[in-house]
């Protein structure tokens, strides 16, 4: 029996582009072909008007009778790296499989509208995109050779997985369409949603602590809040020349560096490494204070991405791009998703609540929302409906089964998953299991394995594989 194994979102509508016949003999393309799938802007309303939806495949590995694993970059442009460098690349090597990595709808060269305005991001729905990849699973059962470019049984099997939000939408598609998915594979997926999520830096946190740098990341940023409510121009204008950032208002300048910090937390961990001990932890010393220590990591995190001062404006200036409705903006996409699905602004936790804060005071609420109306228009209604975005999809995972949930211990976004701090928010069991990978960080096992690997990292890795070969016998 062949079988579809799909790392995310998929979709796959009516082929808007020749694909090679369905023949034995028809050589394998290189998997950095690009193929491309009509597909309606709205499914679900009066727009029929269709667009082309990008997809790659590797079928080097692939025979008759194996598994199809079908990936998605989310929210990021669609590259060969999905379907040529990942842990569903080696399992397609020992199954047999195929590969097919989609890109998701906005996002890359797969976009339904020719803008990015709030008028046209209106057809950016999670039911859009789920549509979206639902249909392309139906079209590939009904019609194989219009979808792969190599024969393909029509009774494949779907299973579906990703990471991050990525890992999200593998569980709702196993849920909204079990008829079509037969399993997911849900990495550090992000399934509980807030207003303001400032247990995100309490994940972060309780990582620092175990490194025993804690206390002094927590004194930099009460410091440096010191200084940017001061009012002081030169003392701002001086600490953000020691930080290596440009000229920016205080609270740009504390939503950057709180940006570039957090990347540590997001960097695998492996037996010899841990990303926030070498780049974050080992800066902090008696030789300076601990504000100097904290300034010495984020200028080294800038010189070590190559960022010039250009660049640092172009990210962290929220004056800047309001009305840019060009297309291939992921950050304008990523922010709509806030701003009009769920929230989740990744904010520093109101003093009312008792925590350690790791990010400025003056990132809360008001840094994030306005920009919702000001980037989009004024219909756009603030604040969105997290609670009922949560209450809605989270509801929508409660009993469902062939659903493989991966949780690093150490993952910034573990206030997030279904295995947080505090407990469990979906049961772990046989039929929908709930593995937490020990030091893992976030999304770590759907790389592929490595020597450095850490030993619950590398279990994790088995225990999914085993989860598979039950969808897809």
């Amino acid at each position: 029996m062949c079988t579809i194994v799909s790392l995310s979102l998929v979709a796959f509508a009516t082929l808007a582009s020749c694909l090679p016949s369905n023949d034995s003999t028809t050589a394998i393309p290189p998997s950095s072909t690009s193929y491309w799938f009509s597909q309606p802007i709205d499914h679900f309303g009066l727009n029929r008007n269709t667009w082309n939806q990008q997809y790659v495949v590797n079928a080097t590995f692939y025979k008759q009778g194996g598994p199809i694993y079908m990936v998605t970059p989310g929210e990021t442009p669609l590259s060969t790296y999905y379907t040529d460098r990942t842990h569903f690349t080696e399992l397609a090597q020992k199954t047999n499989g195929l590969l097919v990595a989609v890109e998701h709808r906005f996002y890359g060269k797969s976009n339904p509208m020719p803008d990015l305005s709030g008028p046209s991001l209106k057809y950016h729905t999670v039911e859009n995109v789920l549509e979206d990849f639902a249909a392309i699973i139906r079209a590939a059962k009904q019609n194989p050779s219009s979808v792969f470019p190599v024969p393909v049984s029509a009774n494949s099997k779907v299973v579906f997985a990703g990471g991050s939000y990525g890992g999200a939408l593998a569980a709702w598609m196993r849920a909204m369409y079990p008829n079509l998915v037969a399993g997911a594979w849900s990495s550090s997926a992000v399934l509980q949603y807030r207003l303001q999520n400032y247990q995100l830096d309490q994940s972060w946190g309780k990582h620092l602590q175990a490194l025993g740098c804690a206390k002094e990341v927590a004194k930099a940023v009460k410091d440096l809040d010191v200084i940017l409510l001061s009012g002081n121009a030169t003392a701002i204008r001086n600490i953000q020349a020691e930080f290596g950032i440009p000229a920016l208002t205080p609270r740009d300048f504390a939503g950057l560096v709180t940006s570039l910090i957090s990347a540590a937390a997001m960097a695998p961990n492996y037996v010899d490494q841990d990303y926030t001990r070498t780049t974050v932890c080992s800066l902090f010393n008696s030789t300076q204070s601990s504000l100097g220590s904290y300034a010495t990591a984020v200028a080294s995190m800038i010189q070590s991405r190559g960022y010039s001062q250009n660049d640092l404006t172009q990210i962290a200036d929220t004056n800047l791009n309001l009305d840019n409705y060009a297309l291939g903006q992921v950050g304008r996409v990523w922010y709509y998703q806030g701003c009009a699905w769920y929230g989740n602004w990744q904010v520093a936790p109101p003093t009312s609540c008792g925590l350690t804060p790791y990010r400025s005071q003056l990132v809360d609420l008001t840094y994030f929302q306005p920009n919702c109306k000001r980037k989009f228009g004024s219909n756009m209604v603030t604040p969105v409906n997290s609670a009922g975005f949560n209450r809605k999809w989270m509801g929508r995972l409660r009993g469902v089964s062939n659903i493989y949930y991966t949780v690093g211990s150490l993952d910034l976004w573990r206030g997030s998953s279904v295995l947080t701090w505090e407990g469990l928010a979906l049961p772990n069991t046989t039929a929908a299991p709930i593995f937490l990978i020990e030091g893992g960080s976030h999304t770590q096992d759907l790389s592929r394995g490595n020597s450095r690997d850490l030993p619950s990292l590398t279990t994790s890795r088995i225990v999914g594989d085993r989860q598979v070969m039950k969808w897809i016998a």
